[in-house]
Order: structure tokens, then C-alpha cells, then sequence
């Protein structure tokens, strides 16, 4: 459940909220539907957004959970100005998400398409929900879009063109299959468990094909920053090209672009 490259995770060093945003309702989707399946939460405790990002559930969050504080966790400052401006959480923490602990115990941990940066889920889930008061909920939403070609592209081109940098002997996808996710939540308490394949339909426009921008912002990230300007060109313009046919446009112009989306709530005793 860890994935590797040389010499360092494969993970971006920081995000650009403007680039992320541009899919925002694609993005926002799965983490309200995430939400949805939340139970009732035990009567006190707050609710931690983590990997909040900009905040994009920041609104849904409170409006949801009025009576609680909701406090923004994430890794990236440039992230969490853009959380903390939207005025919704009571606090947005700066902190590796990795080894983040609250003060008090929560009644929710709500993590959206962040942990699948993290390795050795086996270990991490178990220990976040270890981290929640009595009845409190774990949930958490991952994108499995590993083996697809808009994700498999970028490690195949990478190892091929900068071998020096990149090598994924070895590399196993992040996030696992849903049963193993069964298996390590279901003896903590209530597991709910589902997967979602979503149909994305990407509209065209006059800066690249449209799975590259969504992608650029996020799995495409990690890999340009080891590249020079003009190894960044060269690459973008191999991937361009392999999407192109890949995930071709259709008759009005815009792509079809399927992302599978795996999902866990848990309640714990």
C-alpha cells in the first residue's frame, strides 16, 4: 500500500489552489458523497478536515455540523490561506498529515483525496481511528485510478525518459484494493465500504488536452517538479500525445474521462 521512486516519495511539495481549482465540482462530487454516508456522530467532539486543502468541503462541513468546531488540517500553506479565508473553520492547522494528532479526541476524521499520498494504510487507518472518541467516524475517500492510462503514462514516460530519477521496480499502487480496506477497518467497529467509477466529462479548451490539465494539478505534479523546463516540455508533450489517443475527444469536442474512486466510513465502539 506504499508507492516508491528514486530518491524521494513520489508526493508534490506543495499545491497551486488556482490549478486545482479549475476541476473543482469533479473534485467536490465524491467528497459530498462521501459526507452523505456519515452517520450521526457522537454528541461532542470536533470535526478535523483532513487534508483540507483549500476548503473546498469547508462550507458542506459546517452547514452539516453546525453546532461543532471544524478545524482545517493540511500540509500546504498556500492550501490552508485559501481554507482559512473561507471563514468556516474554527482553526486551519499547518501539519503533516502523516503524523498529525489532535489535542482532544474528535467525533469525525474526514479526509478527502488526501491520504492515498501517505503509505502502509494497514498501520495509518487503524491509528487515526484509534484517535476518535467512543462511536466517532473515520471517513475517507481515495482515488484508484492508478492503473488507468492517465496515471500508468506518467510513471511509464518518467522511467523511460529521466531514468536517473525515477524507478518504480518494485511499485505497488497506494491504495489498495476494498477488500483489504474491509479486512483492516471491519474488526474497529462498522465499516461501509463502496466503490465509484465516475464518467467525467472534460470540456475542451486552447491549453492541452483536457485529462493533462486535470492531472497537472495533482498525479502530474510530483513529476514535473524534478524536471527541468525543457525535460518538462518534452515529457508534457509525450503525455499529451499518448492521451490524445488514449482518451480521444468526442463529436462536440469535449473527453470522457472515467475515475474510479474507492470509499471508507467507519464508526468505531
Amino acid at each position: 500500500m506504499g508507492n516508491a521512486a528514486k530518491g524521494a516519495q513520489i508526493s508534490p511539495l506543495d499545491w497551486n489552489p488556482d490549478a486545482y481549482g479549475q476541476f473543482r465540482d469533479l473534485r467536490l462530487r465524491p467528497a459530498l458523497d462521501l459526507l452523505a454516508q456519515v452517520p450521526d456522530l457522537p454528541e461532542k467532539g470536533r470535526v478535523i478536515d483532513l487534508g483540507c486543502g483549500a476548503g473546498a468541503m469547508a462550507e458542506a462541513l459546517s452547514y452539516r455540523f453546525r453546532q461543532r468546531r471544524i478545524v482545517g488540517v493540511d500540509n500546504s500553506e498556500s492550501m490552508l490561506k485559501k481554507a482559512a479565508a473561507t471563514g468556516a473553520y474554527h482553526r486551519c492547522d499547518l501539519a503533516d498529515i502523516a503524523s498529525w494528532e489532535p489535542s482532544k479526541p474528535p467525533a469525525l476524521i474526514f479526509s478527502n483525496a488526501a491520504l492515498h499520498w501517505l503509505g502502509d494504510h494497514a498501520t495509518l487507518l487503524p491509528r487515526l481511528a484509534g484517535m476518535l472518541r467512543p462511536g466517532g467516524v473515520l471517513a475517507v475517500q481515495m482515488p484508484r485510478q492508478f492503473g488507468a492510462p492517465s496515471h500508468r503514462f506518467l510513471r511509464e514516460f518518467a522511467t523511460e525518459m529521466f531514468p536517473d530519477r525515477f524507478d518504480f521496480t518494485g511499485w505497488k499502487p497506494p491504495v489498495a484494493e476494498l477488500a483489504d480496506y474491509a479486512r483492516i477497518l471491519s474488526p474497529l467497529g462498522h465499516a461501509d465500504l463502496w466503490q465509484t467509477d465516475y464518467l467525467q466529462r472534460l470540456l475542451p479548451g486552447d491549453d492541452g488536452h483536457p485529462v493533462r490539465r486535470f492531472t497537472e494539478s495533482t498525479a502530474m505534479c510530483p513529476f514535473l517538479e524534478k524536471l527541468s523546463e525543457p525535460e518538462r516540455a518534452a515529457f508534457t508533450a509525450r503525455y499529451e500525445a499518448a492521451l490524445e489517443a488514449a482518451y480521444p475527444a468526442e463529436r462536440d469536442g469535449t473527453v470522457l474521462f472515467p475515475f474510479r474512486r474507492i470509499f471508507c466510513v467507519l464508526q468505531v465502539r
